[in-house]
């Protein structure tokens, strides 16, 4: 049986995209200047603030406009919020992921907007039709799901460490045009922090490489936050729920995941740590499959194993290799 991959690339930004900036102002003077002498960074959700964190270290301020334990999507940004942004120096964000926050960013006078999608090529990943499931349900049918639609480009960027690297990259220049007087430190923080993503890049390229698994190497979550990890490590993610973390599958839907399951030898529906786990258990259990955590890392809590991006991908690296048979 051919196994079509459920990725849907679009075609590649430009190789100047990767390093381009949304309505970046340099500014001739260090924005850092006035207040505590910090520059202040708002930055939208987790894996934004970690790498203003990082790579900003002790001359910056970061304010995260999405609270511990909040699922990002839902985000409605508040009047106090907006304040903050309008005194910031910098915002950092991902368009696509939070609407509110796109247009609060959008309608405020802030004199740097660093949008990471903007810095790194973006895809489309098929929702919950269409995909490798759908193949198995409709074996020897010739549509194999081509006509159905799919959603826009998945935002899940920072869930590769080769493209969360490029926005790395881009958010370090950023920095170093709105702060110039720290511009060195900033330089040389950005070069570590890529040190560490190539460093956890080939920890899954090694992991993953060989697994009791067949291709396509077929694990199940509750929705699709892990598109890109799946294509760089030559995985197939199948999603429960697409790529609405709260959506409702179909009952088809669940029982195309059980066949595939069932054929391709699947163990383990993967569940995450900010909304609820009811759906993965359920499907689970009908399967007779286990379950596990696969963290997207869109917030940092005393559920998450481990206590910042590099550690719980680490962690999601093992359970993945877990699920698969890793050798």
């Amino acid at each position: 049986m051919n196994v079509r991959r459920r990725l849907i690339p679009t075609a590649a930004l430009a190789s100047a995209t990767v390093l381009g900036l949304t309505a970046l102002t340099a500014c001739s003077s260090s924005a850092a200047d006035d207040k505590d002498g910090k520059l202040d960074v708002v930055a939208s959700f987790y894996p934004m603030q970690y790498l203003a964190e990082q790579i900003g270290g002790d001359h910056v301020s970061v304010t995260n406009l999405t609270d511990a334990g909040q699922e990002p999507h839902d985000l409605d940004v508040s009047a106090k919020q907006r304040g903050e942004l309008e005194d910031s120096d910098v915002a950092l964000y991902l368009k696509g992921l939070q609407p509110a926050v796109d247009t609060a960013i959008d309608q405020s006078g802030i004199k740097t907007k660093v949008d990471a999608a903007s810095l790194t090529s973006m895809e489309k990943h098929g929702t919950e039709v269409g995909g490798h499931a759908d193949e198995h349900a409709e074996e020897g049918h010739e549509d194999h799901g081509h006509e159905h639609s799919h959603e826009g480009s998945d935002p899940h960027i920072w869930l590769d460490p080769v493209r969360y690297a490029e926005v790395a990259e881009g958010v370090g220049k950023a920095l170093q045009k709105a702060d110039p007087d720290h511009a060195a430190t900033y330089k040389k923080n950005t070069a570590k922090l890529v040190k560490k993503l190539d460093g956890l890049n080939k920890r899954f390229e090694d992991g993953l490489k060989n697994t009791k698994a067949a291709p396509p190497k077929v694990f199940i979550t509750t929705h699709a936050a892990f598109g890109y990890l799946a294509e760089r490590y030559g995985l197939t993610e199948e999603a429960i729920s697409g790529l609405d973390p709260e959506g409702e599958p179909s009952a088809k839907r669940v029982k195309d995941l059980q066949k595939m399951a069932k054929e391709d030898g699947v163990t383990t529906v993967f569940y995450e740590t900010l909304v609820s786990d009811e759906t993965a258990r359920t499907l689970a259990k009908d399967a007779n499959l286990k379950t596990d955590v696969l963290d997207p890392i869109e917030g940092i809590t005393k559920k998450s194993r481990g206590d910042d991006y590099i550690e719980v991908m680490d962690s999601n690296l093992q359970a993945l290799r877990k699920a698969l048979g890793a050798k």
